[in-house]
């Protein structure tokens, strides 16, 4: 069969196609969406045997390889780890064309792990290591990680 392509350029086409795809978020995922949507609480599952709190929500504990059965409230603030600024525009991200994307490695209050997320009304040339941000909650909420927005500067 690979004498049929023999002598055959290869040729590669980059393309710029959106595919659209849906899949079953799972019952500890849809436990934490289904709590953005409805009550615009941040929960996180605990580790009954190390005690870790993992947001983003994690169904088993990759320590101790426990599942996470029990749910805590978490704050909706915490402090940026690290952070990423993408000056160029992709279709995936949802924002104005003219703004620069900043991503915010958040550490929620509460939380042991980090949280990958938009960080808003802030210019990139303010956003710190160790700056302190609330979550702002989407007008209408749909049960995804957009049910917040952004994550804003705490006065």
């Amino acid at each position: 069969m690979a004498d049929v392509f023999k002598g055959v350029e290869p040729m590669v086409y980059n393309s710029k196609i959106s595919v659209p795809y849906s899949w079953w978020a799972g019952d500890t995922a849809s436990k934490f969406f289904i709590s953005l949507r409805d009550d615009q609480k941040i929960i996180a599952p605990r580790c009954g045997t190390c005690g870790k709190v993992f947001m983003p929500p994690r169904k088993i504990c990759p320590a101790c390889f426990t599942e996470n059965t029990e749910w805590v409230d978490i704050s909706n603030e915490g402090t940026v780890i690290s952070y990423s600024v993408a000056r160029r525009q992709l279709e995936s991200i949802p924002v104005d064309k003219k703004t620069p994307v900043i991503w915010g490695l958040i550490k929620l209050d509460g939380a042991d792990t980090a949280l990958m997320h938009y960080l808003g009304e802030v210019k990139p040339e303010g956003v710190t290591i160790g700056m302190r941000v609330k979550a702002v909650f989407a007008d209408s909420r749909t049960g995804t990680i957009r049910d917040i927005s952004h994550f804003k500067p705490v006065k």
